[in-house]
């Protein structure tokens, strides 16, 4: 029998928004390193975050088609567990060692979007679309080859949020180049009760733990990334600066845990 987990709370647990962990994760990854201005870059980060110098502004845009199983084969919805989703991580320092952290991110699924805010990923709804690969090699089919060019973007409230290109030059032979920060979120969700919204009923750093992580069929080459200005939003103060390596590459692994770093609840 399925269990509750999130909302809503039903006697069968079907109608919750996502099933409980473990949560199993498989996509295509478009990834672009690129460098901001560090003071936009420092300006999001968290009180428990310091600025990377060193990293002078670095960080990366992800792109990903995403499908997800839980532990009842629900890969096999996939209206309802494949999604696609946009996020961006920039360099940062946690007690002094390089970490990660992820100050915007967009998904088109709503069991995603429940998921990620238990994760600390501050998702909101958007819309995501890349280009794809086929076994069945035409026009239309993009291979992974040098040369291949591979597109991707992403818009929320009707407003084109950004748009990269990646094109391939060579495979990957050293999953160093891939970088190995890892990821740093906030857990945060506020009182309602009035007199109580400055005092959250969660505000954590969390660590975000993936098992059993795996890249395959990686490649690499010139990535191209516009975070264009949009009203009411400020990714676009993230603008590069300049751009670096693309990647591209399907990655798999399973979230079960996570680890809390600095807990500021209210309790």
């Amino acid at each position: 029998m399925k269990r509750n987990f999130f909302v809503p709370l039903t006697p069968r647990g079907l109608s919750n928004i996502s099933p409980p962990p473990p949560w199993h994760y498989a996509g295509d990854f478009l990834v672009i390193d690129f460098w901001a201005r560090p003071d936009a870059v420092a300006s999001l980060l968290p009180a428990e975050l310091q600025e990377d110098t060193k990293a002078e502004g670095h960080a990366q845009a992800y792109f990903i088609d995403w499908q997800f199983t839980g532990e009842h084969d629900e890969l096999l919805n996939p209206a309802r567990y494949q999604y696609r989703e946009f996020f961006i991580l920039v360099d940062a320092l946690f007690d002094g060692k390089p970490v990660a952290f992820c100050p915007y991110i967009f998904v088109d699924n709503d069991a995603a979007i429940a998921r990620g805010l238990t994760q600390g990923f501050p998702k909101r709804l958007g819309s995501v679309f890349q280009t794809r690969t086929f076994s069945a090699k035409g026009p239309a089919a993009t291979k992974l080859a040098a040369g291949s060019r591979f597109g991707a973007s992403a818009s929320t409230n009707g407003q084109r949020i950004a748009k990269g290109i990646v094109t391939l030059e060579k495979p990957v032979t050293d999953p160093a180049a891939l970088g190995s920060r890892p990821t740093i979120n906030m857990r945060h969700f506020p009182r309602l009760a009035a007199g109580q919204w400055e005092r959250p009923a969660v505000h954590e750093l969390v660590e975000s733990i993936m098992d059993n992580f795996t890249v395959a069929d990686a490649w690499m080459g010139k990535g191209e990334l516009a975070l264009p200005e949009c009203e009411n939003e400020e990714i676009s103060d993230l603008s590069p600066v300049r751009c670096g390596n693309g990647y591209r590459m399907c990655v798999s692994y399973s979230v079960t845990d996570l680890k809390t770093l600095v807990d500021h609840s209210v309790k």
